[in-house]
């Protein structure tokens, strides 16, 4: 019987990242830090140099040869984009500076627009705190209350406790499609059906979803749609913001500046359409171009190749972690993306983490910007291990027998 290990040629995918072939503090790197960024492939490099090299032009405004080639390369990767994740018109795409711009536009648009006195928001325990924050300073600034959705032990969105959180006064539920401590798969498509009828608004937070498996915003029915394109291969300072178009078209524009503009008087500004309704000022160009390289490398491979190789990394470490004494798992939800938290008995997260660095490992310890759900289960913070499609069980064999001497030091 094959495995994805046997399908996805791993030492030509690994040669693709240059990054992964040094050393660090004297050891091969093994980088399990993949949930705080992805590593970028020597495609999207040669992209990003390309650019600067020999295109860099700002667009939509030139009429001389470099702003067209620049225009174009733009305006293709937001076609990339919205093929990616099947959004039905490309200027329902619009590019933002990540996750936490993208919530932020949506949250101040929306929020001046539709939010009043009474009103209510709903995220969950488990959310990010890009997407708690700003859902917190619209209540405050309208009046609005925010609802959270507890979960179980395991790491899971309770389901029916949501279903008593949701009224007429819901107006918007906002809520990760994929927990980036916990690697919970939250089931968004049941959260959006049920928002709906209640006549709430949905966003889904996707900056851990689209790296790991297939995303189609058209069968989730949501509203808005998240993520940023370091975590998957691309470039930081970009993301995306994906909208209905009857949505996005009615709220207003979340900042002002050039290219969101059609016509500007003293006395009256006239907006411009989508998606340049909400792409104020010179953007991140070749944030774009790169981020659709970044696209294109992992459709190569195959996203569902991609998750259930991921899968197989995720239950390999699961098992091996599992052997050793002293150690406890946050989030072992039935359903994961390949997120592996712990914590160890009688030691602190970031002394494991300094450890293992010094072998070479790249972890990431902490609250993950997720302090509410540390509370939640009582704790500082965990050390995470997060697994992509170009690590290997061999890096988790290294890892398991580092995290074994660096209890051995610590207890």
């Amino acid at each position: 019987m094959s495995t994805q290990t046997d399908i996805l040629d791993l030492k030509k995918i690994r040669a693709d990242f240059p990054i992964l072939a040094q050393e660090v503090n004297g050891k091969p790197l093994v980088y399990f830090d993949n949930g705080a960024t992805s590593q970028k492939p020597q495609q999207v490099i040669d992209v990003i140099n390309t650019y600067y090299s020999n295109e860099n032009s700002n667009i939509h405004r030139g009429i001389h040869t470099l702003s067209q080639v620049a225009t174009d390369a733009y305006e293709k990767a937001r076609k990339v984009v919205q093929a990616f994740i099947n959004a039905e018109h490309e200027h329902e795409v619009i590019f933002t500076s990540g996750t936490t711009g993208s919530i932020n536009t949506i949250a101040s648009s929306f929020g001046k627009a539709h939010l009043k006195e009474g009103d209510e928001i709903i995220i969950s325990t488990m959310e990010h705190h890009s997407n708690i924050v700003p859902w917190q300073m619209i209540c405050e600034e309208k009046g609005a209350n925010l609802k959270v959705v507890p979960i179980n032990d395991a790491g899971e969105f309770l389901f029916d406790e949501y279903e008593k959180l949701l009224s007429s006064k819901t107006k918007l539920v906002a809520v990760t499609h994929v927990s980036n401590t916990l690697g919970t798969i939250n089931p968004v498509k049941e959260i959006i059906a049920k928002a709906q009828e209640h006549g709430a608004l949905t966003l889904i937070d996707g900056a851990q979803a689209v790296p790991h498996k297939k995303v189609d915003v058209r069968d989730l029915d949501c509203d808005f749609y998240v993520f940023s394109g370091h975590k998957m291969l691309g470039p930081t300072g970009v993301g995306i913001l994906y909208g209905k178009e009857t949505i996005l078209n009615e709220l207003p524009p979340y900042q002002g500046g050039g290219d969101m503009i059609k016509t500007v008087t003293f006395e009256k500004t006239t907006y411009n359409e989508l998606p340049h309704k909400f792409e104020a000022g010179t953007p991140n160009i070749v944030g774009g171009i790169a981020l659709a390289s970044a696209i294109e490398y992992m459709n190569a491979i195959g996203i569902d190749n991609i998750a259930s190789y991921e899968d197989e990394l995720l239950t390999y470490a699961t098992a091996q972690i599992k052997t050793i004494e002293g150690v406890r798992i946050i989030g072992e939800a039935q359903n994961k993306a390949s997120v592996l938290s712990f914590v160890v008995d009688g030691t602190h997260p970031s002394d494991i983490g300094m450890i293992v660095d010094k072998l070479g490992i790249a972890i990431r310890t902490g609250h993950h910007c997720t302090e509410p759900l540390m509370n939640r289960f009582n704790i500082p913070g965990t050390a995470r291990a997060s697994f992509a499609f170009y690590n290997t069980t061999k890096e988790i064999d290294v890892f398991i027998e580092a995290l074994k001497k660096a209890i051995k030091m610590l207890v």
